[in-house]
């Protein structure tokens, strides 16, 4: 009855019924390609596909609208890029990738219920650690350019208090890649502290 109330819709294109139409699932499955951010975080860095069309709509579904039920679809199409980047020899073997989500504010993840980027490296049934998280005071980067996204992240990437021993390479997860700021400051936190990043894979480039 919920259903025949509340079709399901596409989070790719609005479809009815379905969670991700064919069309939608085929757009995402595309070779992971390479990106080339503004601020050089000194590793690899691949994104799934352009900030648009299907993958913007399905990004902002899982976060601002609660599409949790996305999720699976995404993480299985995140663990298929890693594979094949693996295969490739631009990630290390899957069997010592530890997947780190990108920081995030920890009250925003409250606010959506969790961290849908961590939800979605969870997805993928790799194992996945949180190591670093933004302070509360760090300013919404949006409309903000290269240089004052670098300032506006100084000092503001935060480890986690019970952060896990790490031995292997880690490859960090983030929802969109822009200037690369947020990749950067992540990565010279993260190599303060010993750990070694070995890539960066965004579900989306804008």
């Amino acid at each position: 009855m919920l259903e025949l109330l509340l079709p399901k819709r596409c989070a790719g294109c609005g479809a009815v019924g379905v969670t991700l139409c064919e069309p939608c699932r085929t757009a995402w499955r595309r070779i992971p390609f390479r990106v080339e951010p503004r601020v050089d975080p000194r590793v690899p860095v691949f994104a799934l596909g352009p900030w648009g069309g299907v993958h913007r709509s399905t990004v902002l579904a899982i976060k601002e609208r609660g599409r949790r039920d996305a999720i699976p679809e995404v993480g299985a199409v995140l663990r298929s890029a890693i594979v094949f980047l693996s295969a490739r020899g631009e990630l290390p073997e899957c069997s010592g990738i530890v997947l780190s989500p990108a920081p995030t504010r920890k009250r925003a993840a409250r606010l959506r219920g969790g961290d849908p980027v961590t939800a979605i490296c969870r997805a993928t049934g790799l194992t996945v650690v949180q190591l670093v998280h933004l302070d509360a005071s760090v300013e919404d980067s949006a409309g903000l350019d290269a240089p004052a996204r670098r300032a506006n992240l100084v000092g503001a990437v935060r480890d986690e208090r019970r952060r896990p021993r790490v031995d292997e390479g880690v490859v960090l997860v983030d929802d969109v890649v822009t200037t690369g700021a947020t990749a950067t400051a992540t990565i010279e936190r993260l190599s303060v502290a010993g750990i070694q990043v070995t890539g960066v894979v965004a579900l989306t480039a804008a």
